[in-house]
């Protein structure tokens, strides 16, 4: 670690103030190529990072190519080796999706209820994610989840326990960390009790200091305690912990009050994105950007326009050199910036410095897995190995939740079965990219089902709830199966209204939630129902499975679904 300090520390004396400036801002950019349009953007800005969207993503192969080339732009510019990253939380909300072993998310998960999974999960992105030359993964979500109405965390978080969340999270963290990228932790001091997104507007949460301190804050304390590397804030207001009106990511009392002082947090400190509304509409992206910097964050995420990403990095030098920030501050966050990097072996030959094939070995500087029942480092080195893809189907298997089947209707008998998949939709820009390439109905029918299958998106279903009843009316359909997405939202109503209207048949019926499990909220008088967590083609095939009793229902709810005093769910 000596030979890194002094490898930061004079890497920092020769910087200019351009260079150190640079450090601090993370960039998205357009295109899968390194030779397009972010190459002159990267050589005219000493930029500290990128950020990988879907946008950016084509295969494995060429994510590496990408960040080969990328790195080899810093390299030949003399700029410090960048940042890599990418929200690959698995499940939902993932950039890659195919030629990997794509984890299930972290609800899913918790509902699996195996701290070792959550390791070996993470630990395994972590691998693929490094050989693919990725080094920052901004994960996991370390929201208490315990607003149904959430629109943007639900499935995203462990649960409603904040001792739960602490748990998992402090496992995910070791497990990427242990693979050898940065973690995130994100979003300080806590997303999961709102019920507005923060990419379209600014969310307040009202709760007392004790309150907080007793819920949202323990699990970023284990954060803490478990060394992640990195912090994300979030674009909220807390007005328990901040006098005037400004969200957490601009709050000097927060950022350096309360993270870095009261709760002795000394890694980095990085923005959500400075173009959500909840910053860009209230304050500006570039003037927020400066704000932040002022506030204490060491790397401001911009992550989609690059005349934005200019114009805050020519206010930042700006700020500097009036005096409005002093260089001393800039100098604490490139320092911290410096021996993350190091840290992480970006600064040394051979360590995954730009240009060095190393950074792409997928078991480089790696450490010995920690969970109890972790194969040996060896076995786990080839991406998308059938080790990885199993321990993902193990994963997903173990997390389908039957919630109730007061019809003693499951497995499924051998009937014909109409079944209805509300297809996945964008709800929120942090789902980014999501297509239904694999229906409940496709499922159902590898596994010797005689189905009738029919899918609709839930923009669709009121369109065509008279097509789908008619289907439902049939005399030869015995049985039938609604997949649900996202019923229990604002624009779930289509969704509960048909499903009410097939309940008047009188044919046995099964809801599975493929999405948010708080669907049941919105349909109460559901007597068979499944909570999947998530619509993607693993978790597909593990629902069917379970619905024909070929595996049991292995899943707790990691959140309580209130109906009655004596029908309680299970809260792991």
């Amino acid at each position: 670690m000596s030979r890194q300090k002094e490898s930061y520390k004079s890497k920092l004396k020769q910087m200019t103030l351009r260079e150190k400036v640079g450090q601090m801002l993370l960039c998205g950019f357009h295109g899968t190529e390194a030779a397009g349009d972010v190459e002159p953007f990267l050589r005219k800005y000493p930029i500290g990072g990128v950020i990988y969207f879907a946008r950016n993503v084509e295969s494995p192969e060429q994510v590496e190519r990408l960040s080969l080339g990328l790195q080899q732009i810093a390299k030949s510019s003399g700029n410090v080796p960048l940042w890599i990253s990418i929200d690959q939380e698995g499940g939902m909300v993932a950039r890659i999706t195919e030629g990997i072993a794509l984890m299930p998310g972290q609800m899913a998960i918790a509902a699996a209820g195996s701290f070792d999974d959550a390791y070996q999960a993470a630990y395994i992105s972590g691998l693929e994610l490094k050989s693919m030359g990725i080094n920052m993964n901004f994960a996991p979500v370390l929201d208490v989840n315990n607003n149904a109405a959430n629109p943007v965390i639900g499935v995203r978080s462990f649960g409603e326990s904040p001792q739960s969340v602490a748990e998992y999270g402090a496992r995910t963290i070791a497990g990427i960390q242990d693979a050898g990228i940065a973690a995130t932790a994100k979003h300080f001091p806590g997303h999961g009790d709102t019920d507005t997104d923060s990419h379209l507007d600014l969310p307040i949460i009202t709760h007392d200091r004790e309150r907080v301190e007793r819920l949202e804050l323990i699990p970023f304390r284990a954060a803490i305690a478990e060394g992640v590397d990195a912090m994300m804030s979030a674009h909220i207001y807390f007005p328990a912990l901040e006098p005037e009106r400004l969200p957490v990511t601009l709050s000097q009392t927060v950022l350096s009050g309360l993270l870095r002082q009261e709760l002795g947090y000394q890694g980095m400190i990085v923005t959500d994105c400075m173009e959500m509304d909840a910053i860009a509409v209230n304050y500006g992206t570039v003037d927020a950007a400066v704000m932040a910097v002022e506030a204490g964050a060491d790397l401001v995420l911009i992550s989609h326009t690059a005349k934005l990403q200019a114009e805050a990095f020519e206010l930042l030098l700006a700020a500097v050199r009036s005096g409005r920030i002093s260089e001393s501050r800039i100098d604490e966050s490139v320092n911290r910036l410096l021996m993350y990097k190091a840290k992480r072996g970006l600064l040394e030959s051979g360590m995954g410095g730009a240009g060095d094939d190393e950074v792409y070995s997928v078991v480089s500087n790696a450490s010995l897995p920690k969970a109890s029942n972790a194969p040996a480092l060896s076995s786990w080195s080839e991406r998308n190995s059938s080790l990885h893809q199993e321990v993902a189907r193990r994963i997903s298997e173990n997390s389908i939740t039957l919630v109730r089947d007061q019809l003693n209707m499951l497995p499924l008998k051998p009937e014909r079965t109409l079944v209805i998949t509300v297809a996945t939709s964008v709800t929120t820009i942090a789902d980014e990219k999501l297509t239904q390439t694999f229906t409940l109905g496709s499922a159902l029918s590898i596994y010797g089902l005689d189905v009738v299958d029919l899918t609709v998106t839930p923009e669709e279903v009121a369109i065509r709830s008279a097509c789908l009843l008619q289907a439902a009316e049939a005399d030869d359909i015995r049985q039938i199966v609604v997949g649900t997405y996202n019923a229990g939202s604002p624009s779930g109503d289509p969704q509960c209204r048909l499903i009410s209207w097939i309940q008047q048949l009188g044919k046995p019926l099964a809801v599975v939630a493929l999405r948010s499990p708080y669907d049941l909220l919105a349909l109460p008088d559901a007597e068979v129902y499944v909570a999947a967590y998530e619509s993607r083609p693993l978790a597909m095939d593990s629902v069917a499975q379970a619905l024909m009793g070929r595996i049991p229902f292995a899943g707790r709810l990691p959140v309580t679904l209130k109906q009655t005093d004596d029908e309680r769910a299970d809260v792991s």
